[in-house]
């Protein structure tokens, strides 16, 4: 991802923004790579600690899109963010990356694909809100799952013009 063009976007109206590369359409997903990224503001959980809020929240992702087979594979302790704070409270930032298999919209579980799941979890105590910012990257596409046709077909417009202009 290092040489894809960065693109800035708002989030939450403009309260935020971030920059992601083009290649990203508006709701932050790559179909051609079967690749998202996701963004969400929750109520801060304060029954979760702060060193756990990362894997906390991975599993409970993973029980909620029935995935099977989570395995935890990396975590990160708590860490304060000095750069990130709201009058003095710094935010709090834990990340965590898993793999899971899980299936497409209402697809079966035969049609499960094999992703992993990275995810940082900003926690801002003196607003009361968790951030959460998901990125799902495929590891195995299974043929059955409705990802297995568009995944690495890519199309740009120039390309199809030139291939239809030239074949």
């Amino acid at each position: 991802m290092s040489s894809d063009f960065l693109s800035e976007r708002p989030l939450f109206g403009g309260a935020i923004s971030t920059a992601f590369p083009l290649r990203f359409q508006e709701v932050f997903v790559d179909p051609a790579r079967d690749e998202s990224f996701i963004f969400e503001l929750l109520d801060y959980k304060h029954e979760v600690g702060d060193d756990g809020s990362s894997v906390w929240f991975l599993q409970d992702l993973a029980i909620e899109q029935d995935g099977e087979g989570f395995t935890l594979l990396e975590q990160s302790p708590a860490v304060e963010a000095t750069g990130l704070c709201y009058r003095t409270i710094p935010a709090v930032v834990a990340t965590a990356v898993g793999q899971m298999a899980v299936s497409k919209g209402r697809q079966g579980r035969e049609a499960q694909n094999i992703i992993k799941v990275y995810l940082a979890n900003i926690r801002l105590k003196e607003v009361g809100t968790d951030v959460l910012i998901t990125a799902y990257e495929p590891i195995l596409i299974n043929p059955l799952s409705e990802s297995a046709s568009t995944v690495g077909r890519i199309s740009y417009p120039c390309c199809a013009i030139w291939i239809h202009a030239n074949g």
